[in-house]
């Protein structure tokens, strides 16, 4: 998964193990990785 350090981010997007959705979420600060988060969406 790429992720653009350039701003913070909230998108879904399949999981590729189970095609589920899955709530992807980053946070930056000065182009540095300082929170990662990734939660199932249940249908």
């Amino acid at each position: 998964m790429l992720l653009d350090p350039s701003e913070n981010q909230t998108f879904i997007e399949d999981c590729e193990v189970c095609c589920n959705p899955i709530e992807v979420m980053s946070e930056f600060s000065e182009m540095e990785l300082v929170g990662f988060n990734v939660r199932s969406i249940e249908q």
